[in-house]
């Protein structure tokens, strides 16, 4: 866990327009900057990033947010990794609660990512420039339909023959930063005694792999002739985990955007050759099954998700793979679907064959998930026997257990119930899962609270738009706040608390950052501030002062009432004597405020 204090002082020293500004191209348009919203298409800049709040706002989508959710929206980073990414280039180490590295080690790890950084760098280039003297591999790769544009944009490379070529640009062949970043093997004798160093990639065109940052973190190498394997990876490294990465979705960032979903394949060449004719949307899995982890980073790009699969039977065991990693993040607000094309073809092969418009419709009618869930445990089971509905219903428990209890589930579990002859209650209580939505009556609201109106809402903003001034804030107005009613009085003290964490150096961006991460509640008046002119803080403060006096005076007001239905008591009179003696005081105050304006 980051602290928070961290993310505050971060966010002040980062500048948002300098961060902005590597993948937008910004023009100073008044006190702001302005230029085409990377998360939408548009002809006329509608995005704007404030240097003084610190934060973006596009008055076309409507998305907004700190340089931390830049990062996380526009390059599909974690949390973590987006702090991360700013902090190293602001000179700050990121600290973690939960961090029992010692510094020492810590700075040693960091300098063996950064050797197999620069090695894996270094091999890049050298496959490129090789790329342009091996006439077998240009053949292979025109023979494939691909132009130089594409193959540059992707970095594609040759390995060529040979067992020691990398020894040309690492003076050191013998590194151990090769080995551990997968570029080269080493083989020891049976006894243990010589040991052979020789390159993993020979004869092979080269698929740079790199991260959202657009770093090179590893290889895939395709074989030019029938010899095996057909595609050989670069092992698991520091650097690499193929559990995690997606071929292709550096490059792929704003297609995505600009189509509204991602095509998710089987293979490099899918991706590269998808979008030399026009689908520069794909991505592929690395030589291994669809991952949660891969879902994640796709649900943070786009909200449509299609895989497609081959029709064969490795095709659907794929899919069924995909499914499973897809249900625990499986929202209303997202649409996740299934491509089988016909056994014969692979996407490549399809487009070549039947042409754009063919593949888009293939597209479009892409089997939703809530159907391939059905069908997958359907199967060949008899929905006429009792024994055949009992085996769907087991099949398709640990699926639904997996999904959190969304509408889209018990959409399914409607259809699973009526194609089994039973109820969706009785499907709810036999799977035992968490939260049966079929029992709901209503859906509570996004925060469980209504939202602030009137006086409230004005100190929301004001805290919101200006932290610091939650510090003027005692604990004779948290009472106070009791007011508004106890929902109310229970939101402003837990805001006054996260602001005055944030201490006299809080800012708006950091303060919306810590709110966004504790859900949606803000998110309309982050959104309002985001898009308004800059407030003057000194007005806001004598506004807040002002305020908080009102409700301090109506609290007291209405406690007297309260006194005075429940008839003079020894100690109902001392009472009301310290508050009358409390209503002075704020009379006094209002006096001197007014005297020194």
């Amino acid at each position: 866990m980051i602290p928070q204090s961290f993310i505050a002082d971060l966010l002040n020293r980062v500048d948002i327009v300098d961060v902005v500004g590597r993948y937008v191209q910004l023009k100073k348009g008044g006190a702001n900057f302005m230029g085409l919203c990377p998360f939408h298409n548009e002809k006329s800049p509608s995005f704007t990033v404030s240097p003084t709040k610190q934060f973006y706002h596009c008055f076309g989508c409507g998305a907004h947010g700190t340089s931390i959710g830049f990062l996380m929206e526009y390059s599909g980073m974690g949390f973590v990794d987006a702090v991360k990414d700013l902090a190293q280039n602001v000179g700050m180490v990121v600290p973690e609660q939960d961090d029992k590295i010692p510094p020492a080690q810590r700075a040693q790890m960091q300098a063996q990512t950064m050797a197999l950084s620069d090695a894996m760098t270094q091999a890049c280039d050298f496959y490129r420039a090789q790329l342009r003297t091996a006439p077998d591999a240009i053949a292979y790769l025109k023979g494939r339909g691909l132009t130089g544009e594409v193959a540059a944009r992707f970095g594609l490379g040759y390995a060529p023959p040979g067992w020691d070529n990398l020894k040309a640009i690492f003076r050191d062949y013998d590194v151990v930063a090769l080995a551990e970043a997968g570029l080269v093997i080493d083989r020891v004798d049976e006894d243990g005694g010589n040991r052979k160093r020789y390159d993993r990639f020979r004869e092979r065109v080269m698929f740079p792999i790199k991260n959202t940052k657009g770093q090179v973190i590893a290889f895939g190498g395709r074989v030019l002739d029938g010899g095996e394997p057909k595609y050989l990876n670069s092992p698991e490294t520091p650097l690499f985990s193929k559990g995690f990465e997606l071929y292709g979705l550096f490059e792929a960032r704003q297609a995505i955007r600009d189509a509204g979903y991602v095509l998710v394949t089987e293979g490099y060449m899918d991706v590269v050759a998808l979008a030399q004719m026009g689908f520069p949307q794909a991505v592929a899995t690395l030589g291994t099954a669809c991952t949660p982890h891969h879902v994640q980073k796709l649900m943070r790009q786009t909200d449509t998700v299609i895989f497609s699969f081959d029709g064969d039977k490795a095709g659907r065991r794929a899919a069924r793979r995909a499914l499973e990693a897809c249900l625990p993040h499986v929202a209303d607000n997202k649409t996740i679907k299934f491509l089988f094309l016909p056994t014969e073809h692979d996407p490549d092969s399809y487009v070549r064959t039947y042409g754009n418009e063919a593949f888009e419709q293939e597209i479009h009618e892409a089997m939703p998930l809530s159907q391939f869930l059905i069908k997958e445990v359907v199967g060949e089971h008899d929905l006429q026997s009792p024994e055949g509905r009992a085996r769907v219903q087991f099949d398709a428990k640990p699926l639904l257990q997996s999904m959190t209890p969304t509408a889209l589930r018990l959409q399914i579990v409607r259809g699973l119930a009526q194609l089994t002859q039973t109820t969706p209650h009785e499907i709810e209580s036999l799977f035992e899962l968490a939260k049966p939505v079929a029992l709901s009556r209503k859906a509570p609201s996004r925060s469980g609270r209504p939202a602030p109106v009137g006086l409230e809402l004005q100190i929301v903003r004001l805290l919101v738009g200006h932290p610091p001034l939650a510090l003027d804030i005692d604990e004779a107005a948290l009472s106070a706040f009791q007011f508004f009613g106890a929902e109310a009085a229970e939101r402003l003290v837990q805001l006054v608390a996260g602001a005055q964490a944030l201490g006299a150096n809080g800012g708006f961006a950091s303060f919306a950052q810590h709110l966004k991460s504790q859900g949606d509640e803000y998110d309309e008046i982050i959104s309002e501030i985001a898009r308004g002119a800059e407030s003057d803080v000194d007005a806001d403060r004598l506004f807040l002062r002002s305020a908080i006096r009102q409700i301090k005076e109506d609290a007291l007001k209405q406690e007297l009432m309260q006194l005075s239905a429940a008839g003079l008591t020894p100690e109902s009179i001392a009472r009301f004597r310290e508050i009358t003696a409390q209503q002075a005081q704020l009379e006094r105050e209002k006096q001197a405020e007014f005297a020194n304006r």
